[in-house]
């Protein structure tokens, strides 16, 4: 089961190299993973929230056209990484985001991973920051040293954090989807994220239950949907579109984000887009337009 798990895993990413361990390849992993699986909360909108066990999550990925958040794509990629004989842990998070009052320190609201690989001639390898499930974080695994490293048209700049002894601080620079993140280095299990994930998938006032959201990383930036107005983020500036109809807005799924909309059967498509719809429509009438706009 192990076996074909893992090869369906890697077929989805689109790895077809030696599975060996190295900074290079957990490099195309890792650029792979944010490229086609897709950052989505859909499943809140349905009101179930699949569980976050790694086995189970990888399961997912590897066996759908879906994707998940913090806790499955990072989870499930903890387990394919492990697979593959990397030195993988999971660590406790705290992110805070731009418009949102959540005080600095490490509450679980999000789970990274550290990977230790073998240095190689250009300096790459050490111990390595990666975090395949913010839809605004890397294309490419971070040093874990201090530093600031630009990509596309995201910064993102490590050194201890202030907040929380022994833990590191992430900066985004410039702010945009998130401010920041204190990470702890002490390892983390799935029990650990389970009270953060019930909250954050079920509770009617998280943003991810009340606004669908889907994300997709790449070189150049980022696509997002949220609610019905897609925006592609790259250095150029930002094009928004507002979709008006479920037909353009299970296509933009399937054409921008590869999520096929027979994912969800004939009845959960008309009651996902009556949610989504729903849910769009109050955000907009909530906060200005401008405001409404603006990742």
């Amino acid at each position: 089961m192990t076996d074909v798990r893992m090869r369906k895993y890697l077929e989805r990413l689109g790895f077809e190299g030696e599975l060996t361990p190295t900074a290079e390849n957990l490099r195309i992993l890792h650029r792979a993973h944010v490229e086609r699986i897709p950052y989505e909360t859909l499943d809140f909108q349905l009101g179930r929230a699949p569980g976050i066990d790694p086995g189970k999550s990888a399961d997912r990925l590897a066996n759908s056209s879906r994707g998940g958040y913090c806790f499955h794509l990072n989870g499930a990629f903890a387990w394919l990484l492990a697979a593959l004989g990397y030195q993988v842990r999971t660590h406790r998070v705290g992110v805070q985001k731009v418009d949102e009052p959540v005080p600095p320190g490490i509450n679980g609201n999000h789970m990274a991973l550290t990977v230790v690989v073998p240095s190689a001639p250009d300096g790459a390898g050490g111990s390595l920051l990666v975090d395949v499930g913010l839809g605004f974080a890397f294309h490419e695994p971070l040093p874990l040293r201090p530093g600031l490293v630009g990509q596309g048209p995201f910064g993102y700049e490590l050194g201890p954090s202030p907040f929380e002894a022994g833990a590191w601080r992430l900066d985004h620079r410039p702010l945009r989807g998130f401010a920041g993140a204190d990470i702890s280095l002490a390892p983390a299990r799935p029990a650990d994220f389970a009270e953060e994930h019930a909250r954050l998938s079920t509770a009617p006032d998280s943003d991810f239950v009340r606004l669908a959201r889907v994300q997709r990383r790449d070189a150049d930036g980022t696509d997002l949907l949220l609610g019905c107005v897609l925006t592609r983020i790259t250095a150029a500036g930002d094009e928004r579109t507002e979709l008006d109809t479920a037909a353009d807005w299970f296509d933009t799924l399937r054409s921008t984000f590869g999520i096929h909309p027979d994912a969800f059967g004939a009845d959960g498509r008309d009651r996902l887009w009556r949610t989504v719809r729903a849910g769009h429509e109050e955000w907009r009438r909530s906060v200005p337009e401008a405001v409404a706009l603006t990742p």
